[in-house]
């Protein structure tokens, strides 16, 4: 299993080893609280509660808590929050945390689902954000805007600090396309390109790379062993895949700027304005 340039479908796998398109049957999250609705998959954001999506959903958790620790005590605004558990980890350090999207139903959820005195959320367009905050967080989504400079420029004018991450085109697209199959992807960026994007709005720019650790690194080194040509001959890979995947935990992935940054997940750029 490759979990990579059909990012936008829900998968699942059914006993002779093939992958099984569901968008069409799409997922919904299990076991909300009382009063809360369940969000469904759309491929426009990641949710929690949903098994089949539990890798997208830690790699994404992976970097908010990574970002969590290093916005103790600030004032952050986490843009294009979805479905809300990724500012609802960075409130649990954050001095204050708004968190905005544009979607009514993702808003809804968020504000009914997550309850802190420290965080709120807002119903809006990223584009229109202007409020003054010590951090913005803007993650997996810089690949939607259409324009994508002017919303960098906003963002430096709104917060001295801003971290921004945005998928591998290399390591999510197949190799040589101009973008993945995802059809709420307008760009997506290599190393270099997303460099470029974000170097005239900034005055300092650190990337740093997304990648596989844990069992998703075992997982790797399986795969190139010959592992997804056992498992299919053996009967085994909707058995072995239903427990792996909801297994997978936000250790699984590490953030770094050592190894090759070409071959990342994602990216994780900090701009300092």
């Amino acid at each position: 299993m490759v979990w990579g340039n059909a990012r936008y479908r829900a998968r699942s796998f059914v006993g002779d080893g093939q992958c099984q398109d569901v968008t069409e049957d799409l997922h919904t999250q299990q076991n909300q609280p009382p009063g809360v609705p369940p969000l469904s998959l759309t491929g426009e954001r990641t949710l929690p509660d949903v098994p089949e999506e539990n890798y997208w959903f830690r790699r994404h958790l992976a970097v908010y808590e990574w970002i969590a620790r290093r916005v103790r005590g600030l004032r952050v605004a986490d843009l294009a929050c979805g479905e809300g558990y990724g500012a609802n980890v960075l409130a649990g350090a954050a001095a204050d945390v708004v968190g905005v999207d544009a979607n009514p139903e993702a808003h809804e959820h968020a504000r009914l689902r997550y309850g802190r005195d420290n965080l709120r959320f807002e119903r809006g367009l990223v584009e229109e954000f202007d409020q003054p905050r010590d951090a913005i967080v803007f993650l997996q989504t810089i690949e939607h805007i259409h324009d994508p400079g002017a919303l960098l420029d906003t963002f430096a004018r709104s917060a001295p600090l801003a971290y921004v991450t945005t998928p591998n085109r290399l390591t999510l697209a197949p190799p040589g396309a101009e973008k993945s199959e995802n059809p709420w992807h307008l760009r997506e960026y290599t190393l270099s390109e997303y460099r470029e994007l974000l170097a005239p709005h900034f005055s300092h720019v650190d990337i740093l790379g997304v990648f596989h650790a844990g069992k998703l690194r075992a997982h790797e080194l399986a795969l190139r062993a010959g592992w997804d040509r056992a498992h299919p001959a053996l009967g085994i890979t909707k058995p072995f895949y239903s427990r792996f995947v909801p297994a997978i935990s936000s250790a699984d992935f590490r953030v770094t700027s050592e190894g090759d940054l070409e071959g990342a997940l994602d990216f994780l750029a900090i701009c300092r304005a």
